[in-house]
């Protein structure tokens, strides 16, 4: 008899075990998706920017014979076109790694889109700089997505710690949860 009551009492402890470490790993994965909402709101942001504070970009038609480089605006344009993309595809897997890796991919070709833009050797004399307020509001934006992404990523590392420690690890890989990527970090660009 008291062997059975031995068994029931390792079980009970087992199962509440189980659920207290099912219970903590679906909470990291929750404050993790959490701080992932807070870097798609600052990156939707960015997207907005481009949209509404640039020209749009002019429709080329080039000569059959040649081949007219792409406009800075509408490299900015297509940047910001790939990041929205990018960030709606990962809005719905925020954990999912090759999504991570898209807008990490879409982040910097973003910025090397507005680099371009920036540069004096890219304007035309008669065509329009970037204003000053438009280059702060970027570096603007860019400082509190860099400081989304730190806390994304922080949530990141916590959550696949978790899924990596024994006996825990048991529990994530009976119930599917999979180590998450952590996000490029932004950079920001010195302002002169």
């Amino acid at each position: 008899m008291t062997d059975s009551v031995l068994s029931w009492a390792i079980a009970a402890v087992l199962l509440f075990w189980a659920v207290g470490a099912y219970n903590r790993l679906m909470r990291l994965r929750a404050e993790a998706n959490g701080a992932f909402a807070a870097v798609e709101a600052e990156l939707a942001r960015q997207v907005e920017l481009v949209r509404s504070q640039l020209p749009p970009p002019e429709p080329t038609q080039p000569a059959p014979l040649e081949v007219e480089p792409m406009s800075f605006w509408a490299h900015l344009h297509a940047a910001a076109g790939q990041l929205a993309a990018t960030l709606a595809a990962a809005r719905h897997r925020p954990l999912d790694p090759e999504g991570i890796d898209a807008l990490s991919a879409a982040q910097e070709v973003l910025g090397m889109a507005w680099e371009r833009a920036a540069r004096d050797d890219a304007h035309d004399l008669a065509g329009p700089r970037l204003p000053d307020t438009m280059l702060l509001r970027r570096a603007q934006l860019l400082l509190q997505a860099h400081a989304a992404t730190e806390a994304f990523n922080t949530a990141v590392a916590r959550y696949n710690e978790a899924i990596a420690q024994f006996p825990a690890m048991v529990v994530a890989w009976l119930f599917g949860f999979r180590p998450a990527r952590a996000l490029s970090p932004v950079i920001v660009p010195a302002l002169a």
